[in-house]
């Protein structure tokens, strides 16, 4: 076994504890686990093999077919290149049924699925490959532009195939599994075997490694989706988040797939592909960010825009980042549906705070989910006090493991809790309530204000699409709180007076909402807002453009 990962983890003295106590399903675990066989081989043993589990297009595929076709692969992987358990496997794909074939043949073989977001760039890709000593690759022959220049930068990665799924003639993959039996025995994983490699988003900087095991995998679907999502065998489900974001893993893969449950998988998303999507197909449940809430919550406002029949529609999940109370109010509105709310990292897999069904508090994230434990502690990890602001410590069944990085490790994981780096409150009855990420307080004056508070108040307003507040330096308060702002289409400032004048109007639209000091003493209007591919701010590139 190729023992790369384990050699690079951080020492256990600095993990986190990993604690399994809260939920029988925790503790039921073995020593042996290969996620890819609890997730489909048992799927078809409870009777759901010729149930859907990937839809796409007019195409669907069953779980019993996605068995053969990941068993292909694994052996492929391992008959025709040579992978040996433990090998890293870079997979390159927009979210589509092949892509998650090849996620599980390379589970099943044994090997640590890193895949990589669809818009990387060749610079971004040799990054990861040489964080990971990644020497197999499978890509989409759609993303193939960037790959090759990677791949032409980086020979170490040798090993490596194109795939079509479904394109115009079969590419290298599909020929090599057309060979193929489709029989294929599963490694015989330990449960604390590194099955996945993900890699940060990047909203502060360069992105970092979280290594997750097979057991890391099973535990998130026994805890929010089994607990606060409650997912049926007839769901449908719908999202944005791509495969290689943990969000999107959990949301369009394995918890649909935990309980026989099937995705309607796009390549490509806008706000009108998502509602037509869930009109042509039935959806039951949708997954993406606070940003496409919005934008699809006021297309459905627009009275001159397409209409939709979303009956079949249930729920939805939000998370990816904080879920501001005027967006909740406006899907709510705009649907009827009580947004469920969720606060997760890359570094814990998923989601750990969250709320659904009348215990949903509009406003707030919502409580520790079943299965994991959360705090509110100050500089010395002690508790705050009720109401008070303080840095968010989690534990559970997973827990941060960076790749290769004790410093990051060492500020990320204390005295066996994880400081997921936000800024938060809890009420009398273990409510949490989002205040900011820790690098988005504002410190004017003397006042602590947090940046997401006075975003939620601009997004009240008629006019504002979207925005983001900064610290921005100011000689008199050390800092002010600076309002970029994206205004809705008609909402336009043309010369210096109207931009005046939509400047003031929203200053004291904030004064009316909030406390007054509060208030964005700058407010500069933008086209656009930096974003990651997963569709969270990038705040840090709009204070560095600032400075």
């Amino acid at each position: 076994m190729d023992t790369f990962v384990h050699d690079r983890l951080p020492p256990k003295e600095l993990w986190p504890e990993l604690d399994f106590s809260g939920l029988p399903e925790l503790e039921a675990y073995g020593e042996r686990m290969n996620c890819g066989v609890e997730l489909l081989d048992k799927a078809i043993d409870k009777g759901f093999g010729d149930r859907p589990v990937l839809r796409f297009g007019d195409a669907i595929w069953t779980y019993a077919s996605l068995l053969e076709r990941a068993n292909k692969i694994a052996q492929v992987l391992t008959e025709d290149l040579g992978m040996q358990p433990g090998n890293r496997v870079l997979l390159r794909a927009p979210n589509n049924p092949m892509a998650v074939a090849c996620w599980f043949g390379i589970v099943r073989a044994g090997g640590v699925v890193v895949a990589t977001m669809p818009l990387l760039r060749a610079k971004e890709l040799c990054f990861t490959i040489q964080k990971a000593d990644i020497q197999f690759g499978l890509c989409d022959e759609q993303l193939t532009e960037e790959w090759q220049l990677a791949c032409d930068e980086e020979s170490r990665i040798s090993k490596r195939l194109v795939f079509s799924n479904g394109g115009e003639g079969a590419a290298e993959l599909e020929k090599l599994m057309a060979q193929k039996s489709g029989e294929f025995t599963p490694y015989d994983s330990h449960a604390e075997d590194p099955v996945l490699i993900a890699f940060t988003s990047g909203t502060t900087g360069d992105p970092k490694g979280t290594v997750h095991f097979h057991r890391d995998v099973m535990a998130i679907g026994d805890t929010f989706a089994r607990h606060i999502h409650s997912i049926e065998p007839d769901d449908v489900f719908l999202g944005s988040p791509p495969l290689a974001f943990t969000f999107g893993l959990g949301a369009l893969v394995t918890f649909p797939m935990q309980f026989g449950a099937s995705t309607v998988m796009v390549e490509r998303f806008g706000p009108t592909t998502m509602l037509e999507t869930v009109q042509s197909h039935g959806v039951t449940g949708l997954y993406t960010s606070p940003t496409g809430y919005r934008a699809m919550a006021q297309h459905l406002q627009d009275p001159s825009a397409p209409k939709y029949d979303l009956s079949s529609l249930r729920s939805g999940v939000s998370a990816g980042e904080h879920l501001p109370e005027a967006t909740w109010q406006l899907w709510k509105e705009v649907t009827g549906i009580s947004l469920i709310d969720g606060i997760g990292a890359t570094e814990l897999l998923h989601i750990f705070i969250s709320a659904s069904g009348d215990d949903i508090r509009p406003g707030s994230t919502g409580k520790a989910v079943p299965g994991f434990q959360a705090r509110v502690v100050d500089d010395e990890m002690n508790d705050a006090p009720i109401g008070e602001p303080g840095r968010l410590a989690v534990k559970g069944p997973t827990g941060c493991r960076y790749l290769e990085d004790p410093d990051r490790q060492a500020a990320y994981v204390r005295e066996g809790w994880n400081l997921t780096g936000d800024v938060y409150t809890k009420d009398a009855e273990g409510y949490f309530r989002y205040v900011a990420r820790a690098d988005d307080m504002i410190i004017s004056a003397g006042y602590n204000i947090s940046g997401p508070e006075v975003e939620n108040a601009l997004l009240q307003h008629d006019a504002v699409a979207e925005c983001a507040c900064i610290a921005a330096p100011d000689d008199e308060r050390g800092q002010i709180v600076k309002a970029c702002v994206v205004l809705k289409d008609g909402s336009k400032v043309g010369d210096d007076s109207t931009r005046d004048e939509m400047i003031a109007e929203l200053q004291n639209f904030v004064k009316a909402t909030i406390a007054p000091y509060k208030y964005p003493r700058a407010v500069e209007f933008h086209d656009s807002l930096p974003k990651t591919q997963t569709g969270k701010l990038q705040r840090f590139r709009l204070r560095r453009s600032d400075a």
